[in-house]
């Protein structure tokens, strides 16, 4: 019987072939170089960086945005002090007692200036406070029989409210100005001086020292209610600063007391 030869079958072309994988590769790479060299082509329009003059562009977009949202803050804060003297306007300080709807204003107004306070930590930088202060507000009253007793309806007048600080020495003179209307009308003042010490980085402990009624004519009314007059205005305590820029300063007392004054 005969022998049938087989052949093994012919090779199929080596499609990984090293020649070709080769010219695979050289093309590719050249396409990648035309493509980087069209995409710098396009970016040298504008820079022979292509990415400075983004971040040039980033940087100055970032402060301008900055610098709109620190003008937007300090006129929100120029607004709402306005706001806070208009409704301040023709209530006395506000010693003399004002409605729940104004006193409800009020307190609005100094609570959203205290969350926008220029001076977080007043005591460290206590310089800021250190000059003399006017009263503008105040949730201390003085009603009813008080007001009687102390002569304050028709005969003795309330004046300005002072306040001096001496922050090198840690001294505040209190200075509160009286008229008494009569024969001869006359005005005088009464001043308590007090000592204070840092406390924390918005407190300070404050310690009645002593006080004064000039001249003596305005003692002479004072005399028999001088306690009284002087348990209204004593500061000792603790004061805490809520709120302080170049003209306006906001303050809470232990007593749970509010104080607005501005710079004289």
């Amino acid at each position: 019987m005969a022998t049938k030869l087989i052949h093994p079958p012919k090779s199929a072309p080596n499609l990984f072939h090293p020649i070709a994988s080769s010219a695979v590769k050289i093309m590719r790479a050249h396409k990648a170089l035309s493509a980087t060299h069209s995409s710098h082509k396009n970016c040298s329009r504008f820079s022979e960086y292509p990415f400075g003059l983004r971040t040039i562009v980033s940087t100055k977009a970032t402060e301008k945005s900055f610098g709109v949202e620190v003008q937007d803050e300090k006129q929100t804060i120029q607004q709402t002090k306005q706001s806070l003297y208009d409704a301040l306007q023709g209530i006395n300080r506000g010693i003399f007692g004002v409605s729940s709807e104004k006193k409800a204003e009020i307190t609005r107004l100094i609570e959203l200036l205290e969350s926008q306070n220029p001076s977080p930590e007043p005591t460290m930088n206590i310089e800021k406070m250190g000059g003399t202060w006017k009263l503008v507000y105040s949730t201390i009253t003085i009603l009813g029989s008080k007001r009687t007793k102390l002569g304050l309806r028709d005969f003795i007048s309330l004046g300005d409210f002072f306040q001096d600080i001496d922050t090198v020495e840690g001294k505040a003179v209190n200075v509160i100005e009286f008229s008494a209307k009569g024969l001869n009308l006359f005005r005088g003042q009464l001043k308590v001086e007090a000592t204070f010490k840092i406390a924390s980085k918005s407190r300070v402990d404050i310690r009645y020292e002593n006080s004064t009624i000039t001249p003596e004519q305005l003692m002479n009314l004072f005399e028999k209610n001088y306690d009284l007059l002087l348990s209204i205005f004593n500061p000792e305590g603790w004061l805490n600063i809520t709120y302080v820029d170049e003209n306006l300063r906001i303050g809470r007392d232990d007593k749970g007391n509010i104080f607005v004054l501005e710079r004289s």
